[in-house]
């Protein structure tokens, strides 16, 4: 990992989960090492890995802790749990951030009124003239159908990052169900005390693997899942009331890939 804290005044934990996923984990803690500021650690949760993930990530200097309970929810509050800075920056094995990532999720959260960011991505593989698209149709298929549900930013796990006194302050409340989505979970138990901001994906690329007809299909499930688990607590309007109650007239549009994403595409 490159020398010196993400800032003067903030301390920075990666989180990544992984499963099986050697080869995309490898690119990942590699564009990591990039980073024009580092994070003071990375933290690898394996979460029964048969493959060489975990020792992937110690020969790259990240720390390793195991989660038993297979499903990402489990894995991804057990790295919550372990991260030992003040801001945790949350990506998937198969992300690929820019160098610029780590700073500019550091930025977002300079803003003492945000408690959690998150920023859409364009992929890094498949079709090169596709890549865009497929990133804004899924990510426009996910704010279609999470935005209304929560009644404000959803978060997504391949981007996205938190103060960690606000996961303390829901960690008792998250659903560790392997069947449901862990961020979008997150994303209902901060919503209502934390205000949420969406920032630009330009510093991320993911795998366009996600948009598999399986895999959709199965990310559709479980979000939906996901939405009917909070009801009928959370069933919109009532969930619309209390969240508005407590906005501020900042908040932010929904996450997606805009003008300058595709800008940075173009510039490959």
């Amino acid at each position: 990992m490159p020398q010196g804290s993400a800032s003067s005044t903030a301390t920075v934990s990666v989180v990544i989960p992984v499963r099986d996923d050697g080869p995309h984990l490898r690119r990942c803690l590699q564009a990591l090492a990039a980073q024009t500021v580092a994070a003071d650690e990375v933290v690898v949760v394996d979460n029964g890995s048969s493959d060489d993930s975990a020792d992937i990530a110690r020969a790259a200097g990240a720390r390793v802790v195991f989660c038993g309970e297979r499903g990402i929810p489990a894995a991804a509050a057990t790295g919550y749990d372990a991260a030992q800075f003040d801001l945790v920056l949350r990506l998937d094995a198969d992300s690929l951030p820019a160098p610029t990532w780590v700073a500019s999720m550091v930025e977002a959260l300079g803003d003492a009124d945000v408690d959690a960011v998150t920023g859409g991505a364009v992929f890094h593989d498949g079709p090169v003239s596709r890549r865009v698209t497929m990133a804004r149709v899924f990510l426009g298929t996910y704010n279609a159908f999470a935005f209304p549900a929560l009644g404000h930013t959803p978060l997504w796990g391949s981007n996205m990052a938190f103060r960690r006194r606000a996961w303390l302050a829901v960690r008792d409340e998250v659903h560790l169900d392997p069947e449901l989505h862990d961020d979008l979970d997150l994303a209902y138990h901060l919503g209502v005390g934390h205000r949420i901001r969406a920032v630009s994906g330009r510093h991320m690329r993911v795998s366009s693997r996600t948009v598999e007809p399986r895999r959709f299909a199965r990310c559709f499930r479980r979000g939906a899942g996901t939405v009917f688990a909070h009801w009928p607590d959370d069933l919109p309007p009532a969930r619309w009331v209390r969240v508005w109650r407590g906005r501020r007239p900042q908040d932010s549009p929904p996450i997606g890939v805009g003008a300058a994403d595709r800008d940075e595409t173009a510039r490959g």
